[in-house]
């Protein structure tokens, strides 16, 4: 791989890392926070497709529209339940559960797409579900409410997961940019579906509030995903799948040094076990297209 696909990679990296501290940074509710963010990046994404993707659009829409409604469907609930998490739990115990994503996608592949497990695959689940047990375990001991945060990012992983599996096919078979705009619209509209049904308001409240939403539809969102898509093309979804790894690490280095939060020793010890539990099954898969 070229030098320059390596820098696009650790961008990427960075990009997606600051989505944690942006969301801490918005005052506002996390339905709300996750409905501009997917909102504004559709209405970013919009002129693009209209000017360049119109006829991959139309196809999208009418060969493939109930898969990728339900893959937006399933990116809205993500947001959903993984931005709430960050108001329960530390900044490092959400990103690290929430990286179990590959392996619950994995799960959800031999469970409907019939794809054969690995024992090593299974096993690296096991590994990282002994993680994730062992930092609910420490937070439980902090707080309750972290132990709630924790079950928000393991659910928000496994709607990931949903995502990433239902969706593998359509991003193969269309150019990434009219199915994102597509799914992130739909996952808009789950949003504020949601934002009704829970009595919140719309409101940004403040003008801070706004430059923190276009901030995360356009760093972690436009510019970090896309990335992470185009580098598929020219880089195997392993070394792609290792390098999401390092977003946990860069978030809880930039809550640290914003809100001087330091995780714990179960987020260091539960950590390690569900990082190396990802990585195990990504090598493990690493000749497959999972991301």
């Amino acid at each position: 791989m070229s030098p320059k696909k390596y820098l696009l990679l650790l961008a990427a990296v960075f990009s997606v890392s600051w989505a944690a501290v942006l969301i801490r940074l918005c005052d506002a509710s996390a339905l709300v926070i996750a409905f501009y963010r997917m909102g504004i990046a559709a209405v970013l994404l919009l002129p693009i497709v209209l000017l360049r993707y119109t006829e991959e659009l139309k196809a999208l829409l009418s060969s493939s529209w109930r898969l990728t409604l339900l893959s937006g469907v399933f990116l809205g609930l993500h947001f959903a339940l993984w931005v709430s998490s960050l108001f329960y739990t530390s900044v490092a115990s959400s990103v690290v559960i929430v990286a179990t994503q590959p392996l619950f996608a994995l799960t959800l592949s031999w469970i409907f797409l019939k794809e054969k497990a690995r024992w090593s695959t299974l096993l690296a689940i096991l590994l990282a579900l002994a993680g994730v047990y062992v930092i609910a375990a420490g937070d439980f001991q902090l707080d309750k409410r972290h132990l709630i945060g924790d079950l928000f990012s393991l659910l928000g992983a496994i709607m990931a997961a949903a995502y990433f599996t239902v969706g593998r096919n359509l991003r193969q078979k269309f150019h990434i940019a009219p199915y994102i705009f597509v799914v992130y619209s739909v996952s808009a509209v789950t949003l504020g579906l949601m934002i009704v049904l829970f009595g919140h308001s719309f409101a940004p409240l403040s003008g801070e509030n706004l430059f923190y939403f276009l901030l995360l539809a356009i760093v972690p969102t436009l510019i970090g995903h896309s990335l992470y898509n185009y580098l598929l093309k020219y880089i195997t979804a392993y070394t792609v799948g290792i390098s999401i790894l390092g977003e946990p690490l860069g978030a809880s280095l930039w809550a640290f040094l914003i809100f001087a939060e330091a995780p714990g020793k179960s987020v260091y010890l539960g950590g390690i076990l569900i990082l190396m539990g990802v990585v195990i099954a990504l090598w493990s898969e690493r000749k497959k297209r999972i991301i």
